[in-house]
């Protein structure tokens, strides 16, 4: 059975040695941990060995794993073309309001997580890439195709010099396909591996719930992707369209009534997770299946005790043979 394991993202108030506590508790068997809080210090954990086998230690103590860490934020600030206030918080304090200052530091942080993943003895850094093009989604004013081929080519121009210092760690990067990045569907995947030239460094994070609600088939992302699902969310997420609401949002904040979609608690949406299974056990598929929570109308913590229960209930091992071969 894969490793039943918790993000740490959105608990990243919580100490990790309470946290830990917590996780066990709830039965999981490790974390991905979350470069922010105080879960891992990338900066820290590059040039430190010491620091970087504490945090690995520290979840051995507890009878956890880690098997990923993820830099989501400092990521989306390599493409990001505005990098405005919104993300002042993602980057030191004293970057706040300038924009080329926080790319530079973010592109600093992506490299030093695979340097923080090499000291963990860890293979995979999951993450954003940000996108140039995000914005000329809906094509008025009119986006031409020359600008559009020009934002993958920024992305490979920011990125091809990150993934050389991966390449380097012999760790690989795991990108969460995600509106607001570079890839959010299968075409959009296809193009990202098409402008970094397939290099083996860059595959995905699959997250069904992005997918979900932008109506594109999670299995087929995986049978699209066989050698590079790289790590495994496992989130939930419902269409709650009612003849007002858009698939857009409608500038409505995540759990509230009236909104077209919203996430849920594994297991509480639509995703078939069963469909997933299946389809991570024909690719062979064997690394941790990480729970993201994110319920805006539910308690975290009860969250995300059932949620480790529903992963752990829904997964199950390949067959090594077809049912009737017993018969002969």
């Amino acid at each position: 059975m894969r490793p039943a394991t918790l993000f740490t993202g959105q608990f990243a108030d919580i100490p990790l040695e309470d946290f830990c506590v917590k996780a066990k508790k709830w039965g999981y068997d490790g974390l991905e941990l979350a470069c922010w809080g105080d879960h891992v210090d990338v900066e820290r954990a590059a040039r430190d060995k010491d620091y970087a086998r504490g945090r690995v230690e520290l979840l051995a103590k507890h009878g956890l794993k880690v098997f990923s860490i993820s830099n989501h934020l400092a990521g989306q600030l390599v493409c990001d073309p505005n990098n405005d206030a919104r993300s002042d918080g993602f980057a030191p304090k004293e970057l706040a309001g300038d924009a080329e200052a926080k790319r530079k530091w973010a592109i600093e942080s992506m490299k030093n997580a695979a340097r923080a993943a090499k000291n963990m003895g860890l293979k995979v850094v999951n993450g954003f890439t940000g996108s140039p093009i995000w914005h000329m989604l809906y094509s008025f004013p009119p986006a031409s195709e020359a600008m559009i081929e020009d934002g993958f080519k920024r992305f490979a121009d920011l990125w091809n010099p990150i993934f050389d210092v991966f390449d380097e760690c012999k760790v690989k990067f795991a990108l969460e396909v995600h509106p607001t990045e570079i890839a959010y569907d299968i075409i959009t995947a296809r193009r990202a591996l098409k402008a970094v030239k397939n290099r083996k460094a860059f595959g995905f994070n699959f997250d069904p719930s992005h997918l979900f609600w932008q109506m594109v088939s999670p299995a087929k992302f995986i049978m699209s992707f066989p050698d590079r699902i790289y790590h495994v969310h496992m989130k939930d997420a419902a269409l709650t369209l009612d003849g007002e609401s858009s698939i857009l949002g409608s500038h409505l904040n995540f759990g509230t009534l009236g909104r077209g979609w919203d996430f849920r608690s594994v297991g509480r949406g639509g995703v078939n997770f069963e469909e997933i299974i299946r389809c991570l056990n024909a690719i062979g598929y064997t690394g941790p299946l990480s729970v993201e929570w994110e319920d805006a109308m539910m308690n975290r913590e009860a969250g995300a005790a059932e949620a480790c229960r529903f992963v752990k209930r829904i997964d199950f091992e390949k067959s090594d043979r077809v049912f009737d071969e017993a018969f002969g």
